[in-house]
């Protein structure tokens, strides 16, 4: 937390300290003066890193019970990181059947989604995907991935650029940023573009310059960045298209979360060091309490 930081520099205002940490999260409803949110629904919204909090109607949504399927599916595949890898792949790479796509942070909760939407509801002719281990890889290749590399071998690039080659790629769906980035952009053919929902390499300080900068207005590549909130309003579009892809086995969630119980609400931030320390596979969900 920086308490510095000009917020019009993010999408949000920065937190202050001894503010609640703001979080997606699922929670019951255990008292309401509304009509149409009930007092024992499971509702998800903006509720933080807190056990109780008094919220407006207006900013919760009731989660509809599916068979079979857990209600935290809606902080991953059927929430913001599947409309993020849906909107993304639709509205920013303008993807097509038959394209090709390189996707990084492959494995993490939006990367896996947009792995399997690419190939399987896209019907991409090549999905390459890039992962921090080879474990991440061999999964990756399970649900969907003609071709998943391990960024930290020494074969990375050796075995990257020939696997875009001869053609190249129509879009780079990219979670990372900095040096993958980088390479990643020798590797999208002329009027590419480049969906840029994330910098995970990036986020805690390193920073590293654009080599192959110039390539974006030599190959005329569009680079644009976004904000799944932008969406919002289409969610209902995405989460139709999310919950056919579940019935009809082309989107495999099972899978595509980490859920972790953790009692103590204190401990919540050792848990999501993971995401900046490779040993988490899809969403990272912290379950605080019981449903």
């Amino acid at each position: 937390m920086d308490p510095d930081v000009d917020p019009e520099y993010h999408h949000v205002s920065p937190t202050l300290s001894g503010e609640v940490m703001p979080s997606l999260g699922i929670g019951r409803v255990l008292k309401s003066t509304s009509p149409s949110i009930k007092e024992g629904m499971l509702v998800h919204a903006i509720i933080g890193w807190t056990e109780q909090r008094v919220m407006d109607a207006k900013d919760v949504r009731p989660i509809p019970s599916l068979p079979g399927i857990s209600p935290s599916v809606f902080l991953g595949a059927l929430g913001g990181t599947g409309l993020t890898a849906y909107f993304g792949l639709k509205d920013v790479c303008k993807l097509e059947e038959g394209q090709q796509i390189i996707i990084s942070a492959a494995a993490g909760a939006t990367g896996n989604i947009a792995v399997q939407l690419a190939k399987n509801v896209f019907k991409a002719s090549k999905v390459i995907a890039i992962a921090g281990s080879d474990e991440k890889c061999e999964w990756l290749k399970k649900i969907g991935a003609d071709v998943a590399l391990n960024y930290k071998s020494p074969s990375f690039h050796s075995a990257l650029i020939p696997a875009a080659r001869p053609s190249f790629v129509d879009c780079y769906f990219d979670g990372v940023g900095g040096d993958i980035l980088d390479t990643c952009l020798t590797l999208v053919k002329k009027h590419g573009r480049v969906a840029a929902c994330g910098a995970i390499s990036i986020y805690n300080g390193d920073s590293s310059a654009l080599k192959n900068w110039a390539l974006v207005f030599f190959r005329r590549i569009t680079i644009e960045g976004f904000i799944v909130v932008d969406y919002y309003h289409r969610r209902d579009e995405a989460v139709n298209v999310l919950s056919t892809a579940v019935k009809e086995g082309k989107l495999v969630i099972s899978e595509a979360e980490t859920l972790v119980r953790c009692p103590e609400l204190e401990k919540v931030p050792e848990i999501w060091m993971r995401l900046f320390s490779g040993k988490n596979t899809g969403k990272l969900i912290t379950q605080v309490g019981d449903l």
